[in-house]
């Protein structure tokens, strides 16, 4: 039962009190508790993953999330921000929050523009308007691109892409931003993991 732990558990339930009766380990993540870094982000995980799940009721979808983010972390050679930005990006999706970045949500367009962290809409740079009132952040065409494929891919194919620094930087950015602004609350694991890149 330790932290970020994929175990096998039996449990009797009695006047609605549960108590294990045997438990057995699936999957500890050993490479994470050896750097400090992706331990924090691995909580922050976990932390996002309890608020938007429901008490008894099985969600395998979100549990497979957590858990191939986890494995990414550990076993795969790709930056903390992209499996920080998959994470982010898909669970909002499971969470009811899918972004509509298919194109700009008045004309279609499909080029560079801003998206709007409140709405969770794209807007191209003609369409934007000064009598706006959401929370907008500049996308780069190479960002757009990689939040309509993380949205839109095969959960075996999430981190199938690739993206340069400074786009990558930015979807960081705007994941992180989205799912703040629709969970309306932030995460203390996050801000912790945060600190650590100072």
């Amino acid at each position: 039962c330790q932290l970020l732990a994929y175990g096998d558990f039996t449990l009797f339930e009695y006047r609605g009190r549960y108590t294990i009766n045997e438990a057995a380990s699936v999957e500890l993540f050993q490479p994470l508790r050896r750097d400090l870094c992706k331990l924090s982000l691995g909580t922050y995980f976990a932390q996002v993953a309890e608020l938007v799940s429901q008490e008894d009721l099985p969600n395998p979808e979100l549990l497979s999330l957590v858990l191939n983010c986890l494995y990414a972390l550990s076993k795969l050679d790709l930056p903390e921000e992209m499996v920080k930005s998959v994470f982010e990006l898909r669970i909002a999706c499971l969470a009811g929050y899918m972004p509509d970045i298919s194109g700009c949500h008045m004309c279609g367009e499909q080029n560079f523009g801003y998206f709007d962290l409140s709405a969770g809409q794209f807007l191209c740079e003609n369409c934007r308007t000064a009598d706006h009132t959401g929370i907008r952040m500049p996308i780069s065409q190479g960002t757009l691109q990689a939040m309509q494929y993380i949205v839109n891919c095969k959960s075996q194919k999430l981190f199938s892409f690739s993206l340069g620094q400074e786009n990558l930087t930015q979807l960081s950015q705007i994941t992180e931003a989205y799912l703040t602004t629709q969970l309306e609350r932030g995460f203390s694991t996050l801000d912790f993991y945060k600190s650590l890149l100072i």
